[in-house]
């Protein structure tokens, strides 16, 4: 079994979303640095210039961080490894196929008991569909290739 990647993303960027994220960042924080530079003398009385200068940074950087790419949420299934990131601003967690006790596959998430006694819970979306059942079927694989138990849950309504 190769390495396989899943994107957790609604949407898929291209290089011109990528680029226009860049863009938009950049000018946010070019912004927020000419109200700082052009209002700094109000500063001192005005509270919320000082909200929007964070806002604007914040935001700013964020659509940079996204634009490079590391915002992408994903899961990446490899021989023995699973690598998951399920939130946009922290860093991705590695998953060895020796650290899994059993694996949860339910209609809209999976849940990975590891042997340390600790849970980690992956969120499927309802959007698409296909791209669940692409990776249920990975992670199926893997748990088969690796020794790990796997229990298929079907939840009834």
């Amino acid at each position: 079994m190769g390495k396989q990647y899943f994107s957790l993303e609604l949407n898929e960027n291209n290089k011109v979303t990528k680029i226009i994220r860049i863009l938009f960042g950049v000018v946010c924080v070019a912004v927020s640095i000419f109200w700082l530079i052009f209002n700094i003398k109000s500063l001192k009385s005005d509270g919320t210039l000082w909200i929007t200068i964070i806002f604007l940074s914040g935001f700013g950087f964020y659509q940079i961080w996204a634009g490079l790419g590391y915002a992408t949420k994903f899961i990446e299934i490899g021989s023995d490894y699973i690598r998951l990131k399920k939130s946009a601003m922290l860093p991705a967690t590695l998953i060895s196929a020796g650290d899994i006790e059993k694996i949860e596959l339910f209609p809209l998430n999976v849940i990975f008991f590891l042997k340390s006694r600790q849970k980690t819970l992956l969120r499927f979306g309802t959007t698409y569909p296909e791209r669940m059942e692409l990776t249920k079927d990975a992670l199926i694989e893997f748990a088969s290739s690796n020794n790990i138990n796997l229990e298929l849950i079907s939840e009834q309504l």
